[in-house]
């Protein structure tokens, strides 16, 4: 059995984050408006849907009776835990930085009534066009609104959400992707203090009034950088390889990656964490022997085009389409391999809202001697920073600064 220790570490490293997967309210999900709320159950519960790779990992147990194509195994293939946000907030950036050991106590700004007119006027200034919209909308829902209207006037269409976010959108016939990127750039410099959002998103769009409005796949995020050194940072000055796949390198402003492949979709997402690991045959320059560090991952439709849409059956069938993809991953994992599976907060399909929810989120640690042996429940302390520790421990880093080896808590130390 692989056992970690100083002489014995892990080669290779994935985390994948199936983004808005929670698993039930978190303890102070009612200082959110977010009680009762369960993603992973609820979504289930209203479109099942069989998920047996998910099932033998032992996803199941963290629910005292099983879930909908999710049951209870006797001898689960992963550790398996639940793990609870310590940082103020329920947001992409705040779950991810607090995964890699940067907990926040203050909330990031957000703005329910829209931006300031002063900080709009000096914006509209420096740009040279106009704002219609600021206040907080579903992106696919406001550029049907003011779609046409932005066409017509080649204003900006400004919005915001439940999240710490400054979102630009533009057709791309009136706003060209260069001007509408400067534009996001100008915005972000202009963003700071007590306005200093975690991300400015450029959102561009097709389309027109009679057809409707289409967003487009170069959307563009100008993330606020970490206060703090993170893991990822730590990772690379040690050395190692960072390698961010999908909206990593967005959410950590660049800080700490040595290598990004900005794909899209869930698939492609997939797909490339296959190639770095060796399992598809493909042109990288990244193989299976040629790098040594971490394989940072974000499934990001999860979230984007379920959770925040109200659509669990969507977000059902792309859990199947993970499920299937993981059975294989997991079956071709080495010795010199460690695979863990989280999520960044909650996104509950069911509830009337669109935001995301305070919830738990669920953990899977999985290696070759685990799951061919068996794994067990882990109780770890609050935080997601246990994951950033246990990532620095299987790369044979010092980590008791960020939190908890899950690997030692379960015995493999």
């Amino acid at each position: 059995m692989h056992r970690y220790n100083a002489l014995v570490e892990y080669r290779r490293v994935y985390l994948i984050i199936l983004d808005g997967l929670g698993v039930g309210a978190a303890p102070d999900s009612a200082r959110f408006g977010d009680a009762g709320t369960d993603t992973l159950a609820h979504l289930l519960l209203a479109a099942p849907v069989e998920l047996p790779e998910l099932a033998s990992l032992g996803l199941g147990n963290l629910y005292a009776g099983g879930l909908p194509g999710l049951p209870r195994v006797a001898q689960p293939r992963a550790h398996y835990a639940r793990l609870t946000e310590l940082s103020a907030g329920k947001d992409t950036t705040t779950g991810h930085w607090e995964l890699m050991g940067l907990t926040r106590a203050a909330a990031a700004p957000v703005f329910p009534d829209g931006f300031p007119a002063e900080f709009l006027a000096e914006f509209s200034r420096r740009v040279g066009r106009g704002v219609l919209g600021n206040r907080p909308a579903s992106g696919t829902v406001i550029i049907q609104e003011l779609g046409a209207a932005q066409l017509a006037s080649g204003d900006l269409i400004v919005y915001t959400s439940a999240d710490s976010v400054f979102q630009v959108a533009a057709h791309t016939d009136v706003v060209g992707l260069a001007e509408l990127y400067r534009i996001c750039e100008i915005a972000r410099g202009m963003l700071a203090g007590p306005l200093a959002v975690d991300r400015v998103i450029a959102r561009p769009f097709t389309g027109d009034a009679a057809t409707g409005f289409t967003r487009t796949a170069d959307r563009r995020d100008y993330a606020l950088p970490p206060p703090a050194p993170t893991v990822l940072d730590r990772l690379a000055q040690a050395g190692l390889d960072v390698l961010g796949v999908g909206k990593i390198h967005d959410i950590f402003a660049g800080r700490g990656i040595t290598v990004s492949w900005p794909v899209h979709g869930n698939i492609n997402l997939m797909r490339q964490v296959s190639l770095l690991a060796g399992r598809e045959p493909g042109l990288d320059p990244y193989g299976r022997l040629a790098w040594r560090g971490l394989v940072f991952a974000n499934l990001v439709d999860f979230d984007m085009l379920y959770g925040h849409r109200n659509d669990p059956a969507g977000f059902a069938v792309a859990l199947r389409e993970f499920d299937d993809w993981l059975a294989g991953f997991v079956a071709g994992l080495t010795d010199d391999e460690l695979l863990l599976v989280t999520a960044d907060h909650g996104n509950d399909p069911t509830t009337p809202g669109t935001d995301h929810t305070r919830e738990q989120v669920p953990l899977l640690v999985i290696d070759a001697a685990i799951r061919d042996n068996g794994g067990r429940r882990l109780d770890p302390p609050a935080g997601f920073s246990h994951v950033g520790a246990t990532i620095l421990a299987a790369l044979g880093q010092e980590h008791a600064q960020v939190g908890s080896n899950l690997l030692a808590a379960a015995g493999e130390k």
